[in-house]
């Protein structure tokens, strides 16, 4: 029988491709469950007056159909004369570029969140423009942001990640705000009421890592009724998109779909997994996490199409069914 409520637990590009999946997949069937994404917020940051929700925005504008494929960020199509002025201007970050049409969507956040409403009904009310297929809730009302340790000091994690490509060494990532912040409303509810967990293919330390550190959350995952399958970020040893090897190297995790997956635990141990799926040339790493309590599977892990997304996220929903 399938789930009849999901949630998902991931950060942007990964999670925003899966999800696409998930909602192919869900169509199918005869009567398609409820999705809830619940999305990272550590790379939210303020820029020129404006709140900017770079993971939330990716989903959004993914299932909505009006992403840039090609970048992988912001919206297709998009001008950026606004961005260009603010530069000009001496505002702002002239490495991190904004689209037009996106500083629309930030300039919407931003009035709403100055009107008094909190960032998750301020979602709410902006995914309502499409239909999404998917309840979009960010992980935390609260500003909570990554900043990454280097010898220099501390760093927002989009200057590391955007303006230095993450060549600066890591040695650390911190959440300012996590340890005061809440869960979203909704978030441990989506968790502890759920038919079926899943953790996107997104990169484990700042992507999924923010989300599980907001109090609650991870407990939540452990303690929840349901399965709890995962999807390795890693394919043959190697990112899919992205820095998350650096992020990995960072915290000693090797870049790996077997070593991602001893990160993240098996639940039977005090860890999050009751399954993980890999791509097919990790299959060698199956035996290992069976052994170690993680029901595994190998099988072809690239989002290619429609069709190649849809059998990964089946595979994922069937895995412990």
């Amino acid at each position: 029988m399938a789930p009849r409520t999901i949630t998902v637990l991931g950060g942007g590009v990964g999670n925003a491709r899966f999800l696409l999946g998930l909602r192919e997949y869900a169509r199918s069937l005869p009567e398609p469950p409820d999705i809830t994404a619940i999305v990272n917020v550590g790379d939210d940051m303020w820029l020129a007056g404006l709140r900017i929700t770079p993971d939330l925005d990716t989903v959004m504008y993914a299932l909505a159909g009006v992403n840039d494929v090609a970048r992988g960020w912001g919206r297709v199509g998009d001008t950026e004369r606004v961005s260009a002025e603010l530069t000009a201007w001496g505002v702002g970050w002239p490495w991190f570029t904004l689209g037009d049409l996106d500083l629309g969507a930030h300039i919407t956040r931003t009035s709403l969140l100055r009107d008094g409403l909190p960032l998750s009904a301020v979602v709410a009310r902006m995914t309502a423009r499409w239909p999404l297929g998917v309840r979009l809730v960010p992980s935390t009302d609260d500003e909570v942001e990554t900043y990454v340790v280097t010898d220099d000091g501390e760093l927002h994690f989009q200057e590391w990640w955007t303006r230095h490509r993450a060549a600066l060494p890591a040695r650390g990532f911190v959440s300012r705000g996590v340890s005061s912040s809440t869960a979203a409303p909704g978030v441990l509810e989506a968790i502890e009421s759920a038919d079926l967990v899943l953790l996107a293919p997104s990169n484990p330390i700042v992507s999924l890592g923010p989300v599980l550190e907001i109090p609650g959350v991870r407990d939540a995952v452990r303690r929840a009724p349901a399965p709890v399958v995962g999807l390795s970020p890693i394919i043959g040893g190697a990112v899919v998109r992205g820095m998350a090897d650096q992020c990995l190297t960072a915290v000693g995790v090797e870049t790996s779909a077997l070593a991602v997956a001893q990160y993240l635990g098996a639940r039977s141990a005090g860890g999050l997994l009751d399954g993980w799926l890999v791509d097919e040339v990790d299959a060698p790493a199956v035996p290992e996490l069976e052994a170690s309590g993680i029901t595994a599977r190998a099988l072809p892990l690239w989002f290619r199409d429609p069709d190649s997304s849809a059998a990964i996220a089946r595979a994922a929903v069937e895995l412990l069914g």
